[in-house]
């Protein structure tokens, strides 16, 4: 089973949060052991900016045992539709084209996502499997 991960699992890694550092951990140990962890672009670059420099930010992920993975052209689509999608009931500008892309992403490339962000993911793909570290 491919899982793909969101930017704000990694951060609670990474960052040891104290809230959701310790679930999100165990998360990602189970989903490891159940098949792997992919990453999209988005993610990558996300994670990028609070590393000391980008090829801590790849060490540390291919440490983790997160593979990159590729947005093709259809996720990019789909993700322009869903953000379409959004924008039409009146979404606001705080949310921007690379979440769509990170969901994007998963719905075509992995079999679940792990995120702490269920309802936005729900809402715009709902076909999409989703993984909530924060429930227990």
């Amino acid at each position: 089973m491919i899982t793909a991960v969101d930017t704000s699992v990694l951060l609670d890694v990474f960052k040891a949060d104290p809230t959701f550092g310790g679930r999100s951990s165990v998360a990602v140990r189970d989903c490891l052991a159940q098949g792997g962890l992919v990453a999209c672009a988005v993610v990558w670059a996300e994670l990028a900016g609070v590393f000391p420099s980008p090829a801590a930010a790849a060490g540390a992920l291919e440490r983790l045992g997160v593979s990159f993975g590729d947005i093709d052209r259809d996720a990019a689509l789909d993700a322009g539709a869903a953000w379409k999608l959004y924008r039409s009931r009146g979404g606001r500008r705080d949310r921007m084209v690379a979440d769509f892309l990170i969901g994007a992403h998963a719905r075509g490339n992995a079999d679940r996502l792990l995120s702490r962000d269920r309802g936005f993911f729900r809402t715009y793909f709902p076909k999409l499997a989703l993984l909530d570290p924060s429930i227990r």
